[in-house]
């Protein structure tokens, strides 16, 4: 699990946008992320699969007890056993240069040693049986990597009886994984659980033998370096250990998005840099301290953390810039995956309106249920369909599904606030508020702007591989981030990867802002919108957060403005236009500031 064979890993995408994606690129050694989220889809994908493959299948239905986990189980091993034949068979190829062994070959990393080291080994003569022992010991598969929204946990009945804790959607989606074959690593976002936390201590897959080794891994994605400390000791102190810390852009990504209070991804990843050795071993300390507690094996050998980084990064010279400035151990390339059908599964139409997409297209809405806001693409036809409901006087979605059923405000056992249910309660209660007609509007249209995305993001899967969709309808969220503007057409794999790796371009726009300036300014937007939204009626609360925010958005212009002055040998024809824009953020959040010192007088 150590060994990689490239520099970048495609993070999770919706629900279903990457629920296969390793059945496509890991016999290539290319890391990929499954979202956990939808046991339903699933379940519909491992049947396909299993028809496929001609493997055995026997439906999991929902009269299963503990169904959702075993679904979760049992479609992970077929995922694994799957790469597994794939990738046996491609190093019995090698010898005759088969397509998947040349193309594992040209997708590596420019530097890599293994096609002159193959190449050498064959015009040596050297035996088959050296070859395949060559071949064993440096050919490395891509992890097969799930992703858990710790938060979308929510509590499940069997009938009118509340099921115990473990049944919750994120525990069992964790023991779903827990119980399966895969040598791999559970990434954990959206914050912290602490019940699923302690939870996780149960399962002895994720304790180190005496060499420091895991079966399987815990990666902890993070938008600041307070938060990786909090919850790297809370785990610790259950004797887990965070073996990667994979922190993404606030804002400057896809999905849902996770705001700092102000800190720019730079300074961050500096943070992280300059701290690496103190919080690897202030939480080695607590850990190796806690497996003591238990009775544990402790390892003999200083467990190691790997830092990778995420959300927005666009060309390879950020790629490389990234690595090596802030000693990275990977890069997560998101967005701009979406559009090669190779590695990740959206269906036609929404590939259309994404090759389509310009700025103005992606903007970062209030639709999702969970109350956080959400990259969203304009026009998608699941904002459609809810646009069609809502016109019909019937605003709100079926919720076949009830993932994010987490709100309790009218009901103990929770209902989405997409749902047509809580919709419909929500502005019945608007009604007897007797509130102007200006403000009722906007609280209805707060109300209504929730969209099914629990549904909406796994249904592309089904329509790319035209399976039924009675229950979910024909409405696809998508959820790229800003950077999807500048990618314009349908890629390759080895399109991709030659983008990443600098051997190719596939950005056709030369307008295309440095990564950490596209970040810069839509923080600003973000900002702006906070002090417009407190203005009137500022709170000593709201006023201390937006002078914090602004605090820490001026010191992370500063850095930058120190970082690209003394940047040598990179960013070279975009340096000048850079440190431009960076004296143009500078002004704007002066003005801001200044505006805020106003508003506060007022007050």
């Amino acid at each position: 699990m150590n060994k990689k064979a490239h520099s970048f890993h495609i993070p999770v995408m919706g629900i279903g946008f990457t629920i296969d994606s390793p059945l496509k690129v890991a016999q290539y050694g290319i890391d990929s992320v499954i979202s956990l989220v939808d046991d339903i889809l699933i379940e519909k994908l491992r049947k396909m699969y299993s028809e496929k493959f001609e493997l055995p299948y026997q439906e999991i239905t929902n009269k299963v007890d503990d169904f959702r986990a075993k679904r979760i189980t049992s479609y992970l091993n077929l995922i694994h056993d799957v790469v597994d034949k794939k990738f046996e068979a491609m190093k019995k190829s090698a010898l005759e240069m088969s397509h998947d062994f040349k193309t594992y070959l040209d997708l590596l990393p420019t530097h890599s040693n293994l096609k002159t080291e193959f190449q050498a080994l064959i015009e040596k003569g050297v035996a088959k049986s050296d070859i395949k022992s060559w071949l064993d010991q440096r050919l490395v598969k891509g992890s097969i990597d799930v992703n858990i929204m710790t938060k979308v946990d929510k509590d499940n009945y069997d009938k009118d009886e509340k099921l115990p804790v473990e049944y919750n959607d994120a525990h069992a989606a964790f023991r779903g994984f827990a119980n399966s074959k895969l040598n791999s690593s559970v990434v954990l976002s959206a914050g912290m659980n602490p019940r699923l936390y302690a939870y996780m201590s149960s399962f002895e897959d994720f304790f180190p033998n005496q060499q420091g080794e895991f079966k399987k891994k815990i990666i902890l994605k993070v938008s600041d370096y307070r938060s990786a400390l909090i919850q790297g000791k809370f785990l610790a102190k259950k004797g887990l250990w965070v073996s990667e810390y994979r922190i993404e852009s606030g804002l400057n990504c896809g999905g849902h998005a996770f705001a700092t209070d102000g800190y720019l991804l730079g300074p961050v990843l500096s943070e992280f840099k300059e701290n690496r050795e103190t919080l690897r071993s202030s939480i080695e300390s607590i850990l190796k301290q806690e497996l003591e507690n238990q009775n544990r094996v402790i390892p003999e050998e200083s467990l190691s953390i790997k830092i990778s980084a995420q959300g927005g990064v666009g060309t390879h010279e950020e790629h490389e810039f990234l690595l090596d400035e802030y000693e990275l151990d990977a890069i997560g390339w998101g967005t701009p995956f979406l559009l090669v059908p190779e590695a990740t599964t959206v269906d036609e139409k929404t590939i259309d309106k994404l090759l389509l997409a310009k700025e103005d297209d992606l903007y970062l809405s209030d639709i999702s249920p969970l109350g956080i806001p959400f990259n969203n693409l304009k026009n998608n036809t699941k904002d459609l369909e809810k646009e069609t409901l809502i016109n019909k006087g019937r605003p709100g979605s079926a919720c076949p599904k009830k993932f994010v059923a987490l709100n309790k405000e009218f009901k103990d056992t929770g209902v989405c606030t997409a749902s047509r249910e809580y919709q419909h309660l929500k502005i019945k209660a608007l009604d007897d508020l007797n509130l102007s007609d200006q403000v009722y509007n906007e609280e209805y249209n707060k109300i209504i702007e929730k969209s099914c995305t629990c549904v909406g993001l796994g249904t592309s899967a089904l329509l790319k591989y035209n399976l039924d969709t009675k229950t979910e309808g024909q409405g696809v969220s998508i959820c790229p981030g800003p950077n999807m503007a500048y990618y314009s057409k349908v890629m390759s794999l080895e399109n991709m990867t030659d983008h990443i790796y600098g051997r190719d371009n596939m950005i056709s726009r030369t307008d295309r802002p440095h990564m950490f300036v596209k970040e810069l300014f839509i923080y600003i937007d973000y900002l702006k919108q906070k002090v417009d939204a407190a203005k009137n009626d500022m709170t000593a609360k709201e006023e201390k957060y937006l002078k914090t925010f602004l605090t820490n958005m001026k010191a992370g212009v500063s850095y930058y403005k120190i970082m690209f002055l003394n940047i040598q040998n990179k960013f070279q024809d975009v340096k000048n236009d850079v440190l431009s824009q960076l004296e143009r953020g500078e002004f704007t959040l002066k003005s801001l500031e200044l505006e805020l010192e106003n508003e506060v007088l007022v007050s």
